[in-house]
């Protein structure tokens, strides 16, 4: 009698956690310089504005990013 969920229709609206700098290079342990540097070279996920100079990155980008490293590496 209970209800069945459509885990499809859940995951499509799963709302991704913004982090902001501080997490993100404790998470990718790379620095700040590093970090910009090399999404000026397209090798790193850019930001989403905030709003003024605020910025965050999408955790689930960053997450991506970290396994695609780990994957290259083996």
């Amino acid at each position: 009698m209970g209800e069945e969920i459509d885990t499809g229709a859940t995951e499509s609206r799963r709302v991704t956690r913004l982090i902001r700098l501080p997490e993100v290079q404790h998470r990718v342990g790379l620095g700040r310089s590093t970090i910009y540097r090399w999404m000026a070279e397209g090798k790193f996920p850019k930001p989403v504005q905030l709003g003024g100079y605020s910025v965050a990155w999408a955790e689930n980008e960053i997450d991506r990013w970290v396994a695609d490293r780990i994957t290259q590496s083996t």
